[in-house]
């Protein structure tokens, strides 16, 4: 069996997002078929320039065949059109201009897919938004297998996404609210698909007292991981920690893993680490009290899923559903929407040794029996039995003709994200007596039941009910090694 993995970028340097997603499925399905990945000379997602050369290279034994971009993004004209498409009713075609303003517009990508593709029996297309998925799915759908990689943002409300949710083989989600969300504005519930996510390689021996010696840490601390960027909701996380801070009762310090493009606050217990390798980082994890989560655009939440495999509770923003979601199903987890939530819950969390203990060893358990490696390889293998079995469904929907393409009848994408359903959707949960137990065990400090939040205030913290809005989409809360970039 040959499969192509195609996504936007590639490479060991490149080490978050759906790119990471890709390398490790990439890696993982080489064990058992053979594997070659199709992508750009690119490795900057602002620009989209050609950094790389074009031709076939080889990463960790697996061969990388690059193509050139044809044009650079322009952030202006990017602007735009994303102005116009998410805001405005526009045509088919506006829809179509927008997607190559966002690129990267790699034509020779899309020309080797519709020449060569009948040589791969499975091609795996990952970030459904981007030229080579929308385009690459097109020339192979009797082979194409998407992995969606989908937030809650304007994107989804594109009318041209639904013929390629509808018409591909196969779905692999990252999510339960993913999947709810694509079939409500695809009605692609036939179509086969699975929740599968991503595993990751999570040290079965961190060191979390070298991370303390190294970087001169002795007391309790949470933890962020990730890039320190608006889009991930860090100046919320800022003023909602700086006003825990001044509770006398509190003494956990704030440690950022990540590069960062915010100033961050000037306070002895906010400390500001920049990049750390895998090592420091999952030491970093192992050694803090708690993981905070405060990103609002979230397809899969990757460290949250590896504070979970390392015994620690996550305390997320309920603003997301997939960090919602993930937190009620692994029981593992507390979440907030309101300054006076996040306080209550971060001291029930802080205060608590047993609810701490009790979620940690919740959260091992999630992602043991849905995030190990071999789950993830047996779900991409099954589907693959599955199709081998099945005919094609669907055939794919043409791209109307040119008049039709420049009707002005499409609404605008925000006004279907609106319309579309919110919350975090059903999943099979973790039966545990966490939620039960720890409403009577609040000795001295409220609790709020795990996957909830404390709610003994109303009124939020100026600043905590602003909208929040990227046009780019912003990946998993995740960074390999540092939290650089997520995409």
């Amino acid at each position: 069996m040959k499969i192509a993995v195609v996504v936007q970028r590639y490479g060991q340097a490149i080490n978050g997002g759906a790119e990471l997603h890709a390398r490790y499925i990439a890696e993982h399905l080489a064990r058992h078929a053979e594997v070659e990945v199709l992508t750009t000379c690119a490795t900057d997602y602002v620009t989209w320039r050609n950094e790389l050369p074009s031709g076939v290279d080889e990463i960790n034994g697996v061969p990388v065949r690059r193509f050139r971009v044809k044009r650079e993004r322009d952030p202006r004209v990017f602007g735009r059109r994303s102005d116009r498409v998410f805001e405005r009713s526009h045509s088919l075609g506006d829809e179509l201009h927008w997607l190559d303003a966002e690129g990267p517009t790699s034509p020779s990508l899309i020309d080797h897919l519709t020449t060569q593709g009948d040589r791969y029996d499975y091609c795996l297309f990952f970030s459904y938004r981007y030229y080579h998925a929308y385009h690459g799915v097109r020339a192979t759908a009797a082979r194409a297998i998407l992995v969606p990689t989908a937030e809650r943002d304007a994107a989804i409300g594109l009318t041209m996404f639904q013929p390629i949710f509808r018409g591909v083989r196969a779905l692999m989600y990252n999510s339960h609210e993913e999947r709810t969300m694509i079939q409500a504005v695809s009605g692609n519930i036939e179509v086969p698909n699975v929740v599968v996510g991503i595993g990751s390689d999570v040290p079965q021996n961190p060191q979390p007292a070298r991370f303390r010696r190294k970087y001169e840490i002795s007391g309790p601390f949470a933890v962020y991981v990730g890039r320190l960027d608006k889009n991930k909701g860090c100046p919320e996380l800022f003023e909602f920690f700086q006003g825990y801070l001044h509770d006398p009762s509190g003494s956990l310090t704030l440690v950022l893993i990540g590069d960062s493009i915010l100033p961050v606050p000037a306070h002895p217990r906010i400390r500001h680490l920049g990049f750390l390798d895998d090592t420091d980082k999952f030491d970093a994890m192992a050694a803090a009290d708690l993981l905070i989560m405060p990103s609002y655009f979230e397809s899969l939440s990757m460290v949250a899923l590896e504070a979970w495999a390392l015994g620690r509770p996550v305390l997320a923003n309920g603003k997301c559903d997939v960090l919602k979601g993930q937190s009620i199903r692994s029981n593992a987890g507390l979440y907030y929407e309101t300054y006076a939530e996040f306080r209550e819950a971060l001291r029930a969390i802080e205060h608590n040794q047993w609810l701490s203990t009790a979620l940690g060893r919740n959260g091992r358990q999630f992602f043991r029996e849905h995030y190990s490696w071999p789950v993830i390889e047996r779900k991409y293998l099954d589907m693959f039995a599955r199709l081998s079995g099945e005919p094609a469904g669907a055939r794919m929907d043409p791209l109307p003709g040119w008049l039709e393409r420049r009707r002005q009848n499409l609404p605008a994408a925000e006004e279907v994200l609106a319309a579309l359903p919110k919350g975090p959707s059903p999943g099979e949960r973790r039966n545990s007596a966490v939620t039960a137990v720890t409403e009577t065990r609040a000795d001295s400090v409220p609790t709020p039941s795990p996957g909830t939040a404390a709610r003994r205030e109303s009124r939020p913290r100026p600043g905590s009910s602003s909208r929040h809005r990227t046009p780019h989409g912003r990946g998993y809360g995740r960074s390999r090694g540092s939290g650089g970039p997520a995409r």
